[in-house]
């Protein structure tokens, strides 16, 4: 192992996989890049509870994470178990209150509980539901990327992200967050590193840049 190598985790989006990572490039010479997948969660499972057992996976000491929005949430509840370099979030929020009022008011009338589950098992609903509004063209091809099907983790997640309780972002948190986010609106967020023309899935689409912002703040000391 060539220890100048800075080791470097990602947390996919809700019910995605590796795969969403695909057009994420960094120099193989300088740096490692680990996959966290999902994993199904146990019964009552907390998000401290479920956290900790993500964090588990990153076993490098001095680590970068990076998560993409729900897996921005998780990856910074993995924080408190972990001593990193630096924590990344992208396309997420870093409170509660940044939430958008959709899912404010989602939260209020229990919205995790009145929906079925099986309604966003059908890949279609799950991509409206993880990517936000988008054309019918690529919401098709958006749907090969959610792979997590499963009604235990899907009910846990989609409950999860809407009772977020943080209410003061951790310190040191870079955020990277495109300001046509229709599914996290930055008009709602603070103190970002703006992407101009990012959607929710600019992780796809601007896959280079993101790639490089991402170079830029693991190699800012």
């Amino acid at each position: 192992m060539n220890n100048k190598k800075t080791h470097i985790y990602f947390v996919p989006g809700l019910a995605a996989d590796k795969e969403i990572f695909e057009n994420i490039s960094l120099p193989e010479n300088l740096y490692t890049l680990h996959i966290i997948s999902w994993l199904i969660p146990s019964k009552k499972e907390t998000m401290a509870q479920y956290a900790k057992r993500m964090a588990a996976f990153v076993t490098e000491k001095n680590a970068v994470l990076v998560g993409v929005s729900f897996g921005g949430v998780v990856a910074q509840e993995m924080n408190s178990f972990l001593k990193l370099k630096k924590l990344i979030i992208i396309s997420s929020i870093k409170t509660k209150f940044e939430l958008p009022t959709k899912f404010k008011i989602a939260k209020k009338i229990k919205f995790y509980k009145l929906i079925p589950t099986r309604l966003f098992l059908t890949s279609k609903n799950l991509s409206k539901f993880a990517f936000g509004p988008t054309s019918r063209k690529r919401l098709k091809l958006y749907q090969d990327y959610l792979h997590i099907r499963d009604k235990r983790y899907l009910d846990w997640a989609i409950k999860n992200m809407l009772c977020w309780k943080q209410d003061i972002p951790l310190p040191g948190v870079y955020h990277i967050h495109g300001d046509n986010d229709l599914v996290f609106p930055i008009k709602n967020i603070n103190n970002v590193i703006t992407v101009q023309g990012g959607s929710h899935i600019m992780l796809l689409t601007k896959g280079s840049l993101i790639s490089r912002k991402i170079v830029d703040i693991v190699s800012y000391n």
